[in-house]
């Protein structure tokens, strides 16, 4: 047999004390880095959370402050007297449309 066609030995890996104290400590960061990792990604959720309920309290808070400018106006104070509490000037005369089939519907107010 010539010396190339004779099979080499195969070097077999060998695990020192150092290669295990090595593998150790790398399984131990990652372990460790669990923890900070999970609550950095809660953190992040927690702050999308707030940022959408930030956003939605915000709409709310213009359009209150809409129906704030809107019940300043006497056009408007009168309207929804006229609507919701059934109220007139003095000298007119109130009609109130009673349907066939029971009580009026009150105005949404």
């Amino acid at each position: 047999m010539s010396a190339r066609t004779q099979a080499l030995p195969r070097s077999r890996v060998r695990l020192t004390a150092r290669a295990a104290i090595l593998a150790v400590l790398i399984v131990l960061a990652f372990a460790v880095s669990l923890v900070p990792i999970r609550e950095y990604l809660a953190q992040r959720a927690q702050i999308a959370r707030l940022e959408n309920q930030t956003s939605m309290l915000s709409t709310a808070n213009r359009q209150l402050e809409n129906r704030v400018a809107a019940l300043h106006d006497p056009q408007e104070l009168e309207r929804l007297a006229r609507a919701c509490l059934g109220m007139i000037r003095p000298g007119e005369t109130a009609f109130v449309v009673v349907p066939k089939h029971g009580a009026p519907q009150p105005a949404r107010c």
